[in-house]
């Protein structure tokens, strides 16, 4: 049996954390390790605990969730970061997936999908709220970057058709079922991709695919 996943509850209102815990404590895959009331505990609970997930509000005195998301992403055994937010396209969303999280869930969304997103981001994947997953992505991928950005030409031309796929909004399952492989070759492959062009995860995968041109974000009708 694996694990329980180790998460760290990050938000500045008490009863948030409290309300977050009493959710997760009847999950018994899950384990909350530490709360954290402002960035700054966040990076310091990330440093000592280890956690496998943070869940990490924006707004906070002292750090706020981007800062602390940022913090985290280059410890030496970086979390994976989930974002909760309460607003559905606030600039500090994209700002927070530049900083490293793996995505973000809105505060009202339904418990089970708040342990799904856990379990799924533990994993190595990435989630974003359903409502605003397309239109996020592709205004996150037109805003300029003067980062350097990796050669898609390492790539082979299957890997890069599950890129196209993966940041087209699709599962592993799904784009077994587009392209008549197995779900592990989907996995083998995304891994690939990300070793080759040197990516954390899936949310910098799809990032790279708009901002490279090698998917183009769909006209507004």
């Amino acid at each position: 049996m694996s694990p329980p996943i180790r998460v760290v509850l990050a938000d500045d209102q008490p009863l948030v954390r409290t309300g977050l815990r009493m959710i997760l404590s009847g999950e018994p895959d899950i384990d909350v390790v530490g709360e954290a009331a402002n960035g700054a505990e966040a990076v310091a609970l990330g440093a000592e605990s280890c956690p496998d997930v943070v869940l990490m509000d924006v707004r906070m005195p002292e750090m706020d969730g981007i800062e602390a998301t940022r913090r985290l992403a280059a410890l030496d055994r970086p979390p994976k970061v989930l974002v909760l937010t309460t607003f559905d396209l606030d600039d500090v969303v994209y700002d927070a997936l530049r900083a490293g999280a793996s995505g973000f869930l809105l505060k009202d969304a339904p418990e089970e999908r708040l342990t799904t997103a856990i379990r799924v981001v533990a994993d190595g994947g990435s989630l974003f709220a359903p409502s605003v997953t397309r239109r996020l992505i592709e205004e996150f991928a037109r805003r300029t970057s003067a980062e350097p950005r990796p050669s898609l030409a390492t790539l082979t031309e299957r890997e890069t058709e599950v890129l196209v796929q993966v940041a087209r909004g699709l599962s592993n399952a799904e784009i077994a079922a587009a392209l008549f492989v197995s779900e592990n070759t989907v996995k083998t492959h995304v891994a690939r991709v990300l070793m080759k062009l040197g990516l954390r995860d899936r949310v910098q995968a799809v990032v790279l695919a708009y901002e490279s041109g090698l998917v183009r974000p769909v006209a507004e009708s």
